[in-house]
């Protein structure tokens, strides 16, 4: 007979630590297992491209609970195990080794797996993701040695990289295959103030740059684009985004799009089986209904919480506002809301004070801002998101009034 949990939670990482805690905050008293694919105790993913491989925080300083604390709420974590198979009928899940677990409720959170390069040499030592405490610690015993580095991706985790390395001395180029950075999740006047920066720290940013191939036998000694430039390297690193992890249950026959597809209570289309963070898409009202994925630290908390309360007896659809942060140099960039589809952008502030926002609106309604060292506009902008409020386009670029007074 297989072991059985009333919750089996498939993903050691933000969403199904939080699905775990969550659980037990809401007075649920049912066994509970984690099984997740690290060997580490759950730890939080952005101070990786961060202050992590920067050499600022220990490994101990980001983890999301200290060792007992699994314990003492009985939690059973299975780490260093993988799900190959979910039996939806007979609430099963294979694990790689073969083992079955039996369970009552499954909760998917399973993220998703670093985007690879299809190019040739994608594959050659030296070629880095950031995605796990493996990845980086890797990337962080070759540092010593490496005196250029190329990233590949102009995302938050691309940049952030970029910026570390760059503290530490190291020669970057950055290439974005687009015509700007941070082209999917903000506007350009977000995107050209970044690039700004990044070269004023002597990071050399090519926006509309192909890769072809990334050269070298072994191992990686260059990145080589299809105008037929070749840029050396000691180091490439690869940040183009995720892919969800959901095989198994698009194998068990899981309504799947971008994602797994939920409901408002993170439930898939297969009985008893929830899915958050990463690898979840689903319905939001602030991207106009649309069906989206999020890959955020807020996110997977918010969805977490949803569904274990689902599962402890409490209905409480997910409606949360999305918010992000990223963390580059002396700049801290937070962003409430969704940009995409914007009609409008208003400049708040000057950037060249490095402290400023910019509001995106659709239709006359503020959807979105993104603040750059400017906490104030974040904190009271908030309002202006949620209500969808619609505010006049000249007194939100006037820093001296408070965004509070729009709502």
């Amino acid at each position: 007979m297989p072991e059985r949990y009333d919750v089996l939670i498939i993903g050691g990482g933000h969403a199904g630590a939080a699905a775990a805690i969550a659980l037990r905050q809401n007075g649920f008293e049912g066994s509970i297992a984690i099984v997740g694919e690290e060997p580490e105790l759950p730890y939080e993913r952005p101070p990786l491209s961060k202050e992590y491989l920067a050499g600022e925080k220990p490994f101990e300083r980001i983890l999301i609970r200290p060792h007992g604390f699994w314990a003492e709420r009985n939690i059973d974590l299975r780490l260093g195990q993988r799900a190959a198979a979910v039996a939806a009928d007979a609430h099963v899940v294979t694990l790689e080794d073969g083992r079955r677990l039996n369970y009552g409720k499954l909760i998917w959170a399973a993220g998703g797996a670093p985007r690879r390069m299809a190019c040739a040499g994608h594959d050659l030592a030296g070629v880095h993701s950031v995605r796990n405490r493996a990845d980086v610690d890797l990337m962080m015993a070759e540092l010593p040695s490496a005196r250029r580095a190329v990233v590949i991706g102009g995302g938050y985790i691309g940049l952030e990289a970029a910026a570390v390395l760059a503290k530490l001395g190291k020669q970057v180029v950055l290439l974005e295959a687009l015509d700007r950075v941070l082209a999917r999740v903000a506007g350009e006047d977000i995107s050209r103030f970044y690039e700004a920066e990044h070269r004023r720290h002597g990071v050399d940013v090519r926006t509309g740059a192909k890769v072809d191939s990334i050269s070298g036998d072994a191992r990686a000694t260059g990145v080589r684009l299809a105008d037929g430039t070749e840029i050396p390297a000691d180091m490439v690193i690869v940040g183009i985004g995720i892919t969800p992890s959901v095989a198994p249950l698009a194998e068990a026959g899981a309504r799947i799009g971008n994602g797994v597809e939920v409901d408002e209570y993170c439930r898939t289309s297969l009985p008893d089986i929830y899915a958050v963070g990463d690898c979840a898409a689903h319905e939001n009202r602030f991207a106009s209904g649309a069906r989206i994925r999020l890959e955020s630290v807020q996110n997977a908390s918010d969805q977490a919480t949803v569904a274990a309360k689902h599962i402890a007896g409490v209905a409480a659809p997910y409606a949360a506002v999305p918010w992000f942060w990223s963390n580059q140099y002396d700049l801290r960039l937070q962003t409430v809301g969704i940009a995409a589809g914007h009609d409008e952008a208003v400049v708040r502030g000057d950037p060249g004070d490095r402290s400023f926002s910019v509001v995106y609106l659709r239709g006359g309604k503020v959807v979105a801002l993104d603040c750059v060292n400017a906490a104030k506009d974040y904190v009271q902008g908030r309002k202006l998101v949620i209500e969808g409020a619609a505010a006049p386009s000249r007194a939100l670029a006037d820093p001296a009034v408070p965004l509070k007074e729009l709502a």
